[in-house]
């Protein structure tokens, strides 16, 4: 029970503050503030301003890129389950030694069988190749957005504000 309201604290918390910064749909995509920035300077202005300012829809994006490579990468979700399962398994049921036959079983060799399997297991699920794609895919896509979204009339006033 305990368990289940620090969960719902903590996404109450993560309500309060990152989707806060949501931007509305129709201000993160409009298209009449799209234009290609004159030069690296501007661009450079851009990309400091909007990703300060879209912080939570860029938050959201690579949140769904992140599901979108697990959902794709069945193998990383069976082996990440397969190790985490393991290990609460391994503590829940086995946490002292158990007498099979001849040979007594420790928590120990149990840990070991499951490293044995579970990380040969992992690495071949790639999960080096799925993180940096998700950091690619999401630079680019943020990045792209950034510098080609020309920032609001307020990043002016966010400027002498700054400044006083």
């Amino acid at each position: 029970m305990e368990t289940v309201l620090r969960v719902t604290d903590t996404i109450k918390s993560l309500r309060e503050t990152r989707f806060s910064a949501l931007r509305a749909p129709t201000e993160f995509f409009d298209f009449n503030r799209v234009s290609r920035p004159a030069d690296l300077n501007q661009a450079t202005h851009r990309i400091s301003y909007n990703t300060r300012y879209f912080s939570g829809n860029y938050g959201l994006i690579v949140a769904s890129l992140a599901v979108y490579a697990l959902l794709t990468n069945v193998l990383l979700i069976f082996a990440v389950l397969f190790l985490v399962g393991g290990f609460a398994a391994i503590n829940r049921f086995a946490p002292d030694p158990i007498q099979v036959g001849d040979h007594v079983i420790t928590q120990k060799s149990l840990y070991t069988g499951l490293f044995v399997i579970g990380i040969p297991l992992l690495w071949i699920s790639s999960p080096f190749s799925t993180f940096f794609w998700l950091v690619g895919a999401s630079a680019i896509l943020i990045l792209g957005h950034a510098m080609i979204m020309e920032p609001g009339i307020e990043s002016e006033y966010a400027q002498v504000q700054d400044s006083v």
